[in-house]
């Protein structure tokens, strides 16, 4: 069985034969948990702030003393402005 089989279809790539910005980022974190650091990276820029953005949500969920919403709001930020460099950057 292979990894892929278990991949999301982009809807976008699909149907309008165009990435979206989010292209990618599955099959980074799969590379991120194969030790794969470097091609990660390649594969989509974000991923690492991806990754501490949903680690930071999951930890506001559990520790409910705390206010997460800034810093999760300049994670969001931050990978767009990632997201969006790296999208113009491997297509223009």
């Amino acid at each position: 069985m292979d990894i892929n089989d278990f991949m999301l279809t982009c809807p976008s790539k699909k149907f309008l034969g165009v990435e979206c910005l989010g292209c990618g980022a599955q099959r980074a974190i799969v590379l991120v948990f194969e030790g794969k650091f470097s091609e990660a990276f390649q594969m989509y820029p974000a991923v690492y702030t991806l990754l501490l953005f949903f680690l930071i949500l999951g930890v506001s969920f559990i520790d409910k003393k705390r206010k997460y919403g800034n810093i999760l709001m300049i994670l969001v930020i931050i990978n767009l402005i990632i997201m969006v460099v790296g999208y113009i950057y491997k297509h223009y």
